[in-house]
């Protein structure tokens, strides 16, 4: 099954399965020299973590990560880093009922009829879980950025038809659904909790601002800055869409109103998303993607089995009436890896 790596310069591979013994990711591409442990990786991977409150699901992970190669007495050697983190808390069991069953919304299907086979127990490789390994990367890639000055702040901009009237990154770790405004916080938790109490779910809209952006990432036609990151969101398996700037909006307006004037010290507005010509303008690279609703819900709905007989079927066991609180911290990682790859390439053409 090809597909589970991305990036050239900095390269990740993910790997493992949401029910079986563990989840992990390969790193290549990090530079010698660099101090890292769990420690680095951890406080990222609880950010991504299920059970964090109410509006997640209940299983009972802690995630733990591990490094099986690639760092000597502490410092990165330059090989190839192995993160591991192995499942405990997998109930398989929960999918015994439907695993004859397409559910609604997953990939049962396209995976079967692709594969001739697929791993029913909380969706293998199509399960959110797998991006564990993007996360713990993704820690790698933003300690590397930090210290050129670049950071990623991600937050739900949007949730359960509520939208933010005031983004305030000091709120967003104070509330269950990682929102930018306290106030339209609580308004999105009531209704996903009256939601999950109905059997169903919401989707929602993810922000996310890179600050300290150089200029000069990003190649010209297929490797554009914007195509890249694009890539890395919708790899995701909750991801419908992606707008930099003004996005779709710039269909309604003029082009005196989209232009971002330019003045001696930078740009005067950022309708562009901080990208001209596919790449860095050297202003806040600025993106939203559209989270779908979870597909496993309790409302029963129609479907048929692997017979193509017409049947009903409700998915229980343990799951997100939402994804956008716990899909956050992954959106920071991918875009993390997706800079780092490009500043490395860029890196390598002034060589």
């Amino acid at each position: 099954m090809a597909g589970s790596s991305y990036g050239l310069e900095f390269r990740i591979t993910t790997f493992g399965e949401s029910h079986g013994k563990a989840i992990g990711v390969i790193v290549d591409g990090v530079t010698p020299g660099l101090e890292l442990s769990p420690e680095d990786i951890q406080p990222h991977l609880a950010r991504r973590r299920p059970g964090q409150s109410s509006i997640t699901t209940p299983r009972d992970e802690t995630d733990s990560v591990e490094i099986l190669s690639g760092v000597f007495e502490g410092k990165t050697t330059g090989t190839p880093i192995t993160l591991v983190v192995f499942n405990q808390d997998q109930r398989s069991r929960d999918y015994s009922e439907i695993m004859a069953k397409f559910r609604p919304g997953h990939a049962d299907a396209t995976y079967l009829t692709k594969y001739g086979l697929r791993d029913y127990r909380g969706s293998g490789r199509a399960s959110g879980r797998e991006t564990i390994g993007r996360v713990a990367a993704g820690a790698i890639a933003l300690k590397l950025l930090a210290q050129k000055g670049i950071t990623i702040t991600a937050y739900t901009r949007r949730a359960a038809g509520v939208e933010c009237k005031t983004i305030d990154f000091d709120v967003i770790e104070q509330n269950p659904v990682r929102a930018a405004d306290a106030d339209a916080a609580a308004e999105m938790v009531r209704r996903i909790e009256k939601l999950a109490e109905e059997g169903n779910s919401t989707g929602g809209i993810v922000e996310c601002v890179v600050q300290g952006m150089p200029v000069g990432l990003g190649e010209p036609v297929f490797d554009k800055l914007d195509a890249e990151i694009a890539k890395a969101m919708l790899s995701l398996g909750a991801v419908k869409g992606i707008e930099f700037g003004a996005g779709f909006a710039a269909a309604d307006m003029t082009g005196v109103e989209h232009n971002d004037e330019i003045a001696a010290d930078g740009h005067l507005t950022n309708n562009a998303g901080g990208i001209l010509g596919g790449i860095s303008s050297g202003e806040d690279l600025t993106f939203r993607i559209a989270v779908k609703p979870p597909a496993s819900i309790k409302a029963e709905q129609k479907t048929v089995d692997v017979e193509g007989r017409e049947t009903t079927i409700s998915t229980h066991g343990r799951h997100d009436p939402i994804i956008c609180p716990r899909i956050v911290p992954v959106v920071e990682s991918m875009a993390a890896i997706a800079v780092l790859d490009l500043l490395k390439r860029h890196a390598a053409l002034l060589a």
